[in-house]
């Protein structure tokens, strides 16, 4: 007979989540165990391996949960109703928001993807393709004259100051996530003379 499921074992396997997040992020893909994570989670490393049969499954449902947790938020941000540029700040702004307390699992997708199996590598990347044509498709609204050897890189230019905000942005600094928001979209579509405070 299968074992059934705790009642409370969504909960325990994203603390486990967080903690592996945690170290992996510290460590390194190479160098974190499966001994410190167990740790770090303050559980056994019999109930880690219950949950997860190996380091690179966890590195896999990091990456994973991380991304269709932002696809989730950028769906339930992208309103059709919104002028175009009003509809990709909801998306920077939903990106943004959804990276708050999330810096670990962001440096578990840039540096642990490259090591996942070509299989699960394909699954990370047909949900980010899902989220990239979302911005893509409203950049192409706000610039429907832009040549679409262009939209690619532009959109990708966004992301790239949006993937690496975990390295400079501090909560309760001078500039909020909303304010970046803002700054953000100005500068993908109006340049640094755009911005303002």
């Amino acid at each position: 007979m299968a074992r059934t499921r705790a009642l409370d074992f969504g909960d325990k396997q994203r603390a486990i989540l967080t903690s592996a997040a945690a170290v992996l992020a510290e460590q390194g893909m190479d160098k974190a165990s499966m001994a410190q994570i167990a740790l770090q989670a303050g559980v056994s490393k019999a109930l880690l391996y219950h949950y997860y049969p190996g380091k690179d499954a966890l590195i896999f449902d990091i990456i994973r949960t991380h991304l269709e947790e932002l696809d989730t938020a950028v769906g339930a941000a992208d309103d059709p109703g919104l002028a175009p540029r009003a509809r990709l700040r909801a998306l920077v702004g939903a990106v943004l928001e959804n990276y708050r307390d999330a810096d670990d699992y962001h440096k578990v997708q840039l540096n642990g993807t490259p090591t996942l199996p070509p299989e699960q590598r394909a699954e990370i990347h047909a949900i980010e393709k899902r989220i990239v044509r979302r911005f893509s498709g409203v950049l192409r609204q706000v610039r429907p004259d832009l040549e679409a050897p262009l939209l690619m890189p532009v959109t990708m230019s966004l992301f790239g100051m949006l993937n690496w905000v975990y390295l400079w942005f501090k909560d309760g600094g001078p500039v909020t996530r909303e304010d970046y928001a803002d700054i953000a979209t100005a500068l993908v579509l109006d340049g640094i003379g755009g911005v303002a405070r």
